[in-house]
């Protein structure tokens, strides 16, 4: 999914993703929660929300999965409550949202103990460097 841009040509991609650890099991477990939480979350980040859907899957390893579609890609979180574990994957196409914000007020609700967080740069060759 391409979004127009403002300055410059080309497609500018930003790709936040990591592990949460140690978050508190019943908050992973909370779909109607989690569901709010990435709504919110991509308004944070000045992503445009298309379509939200989540699921809670039973079992030992079983756990929450939130995906919210938005026209400039994509939020992700999968959570595994027993494991007090959860991952988040966003990506955004365009220079007006901002995938770090929505990956920081996530962090911000689910308060893991200790967090991975990587970001790539998913941008065309003309655009590439000219993200943080």
């Amino acid at each position: 999914m391409l979004v127009e841009q403002e300055s410059g040509t080309g497609v500018v991609g930003k790709h936040v993703y990591g592990n949460l650890y140690d978050c508190e099991p019943a908050v992973l477990s909370n779909l109607r929660l989690l569901k709010k939480v990435v709504q919110e979350a991509s308004k944070v980040a000045n992503m445009t929300l298309v379509e939200l859907k989540g699921w809670k899957f039973g079992g030992e390893k079983g756990g929450v999965s939130v995906i919210a579609l938005v026209v400039e890609s994509h939020l992700a979180l999968h959570t595994w409550p027993s494991y007090r574990y959860a991952t988040l994957d966003i990506f955004t196409c365009g220079d007006k949202s901002d995938p770090i914000k929505a990956f920081d007020y996530l962090c911000e609700i689910l308060k893991p103990k200790n967090i991975s967080r990587y970001y790539a740069d998913r941008s065309s060759a003309s655009q590439q460097g000219e993200n943080p």
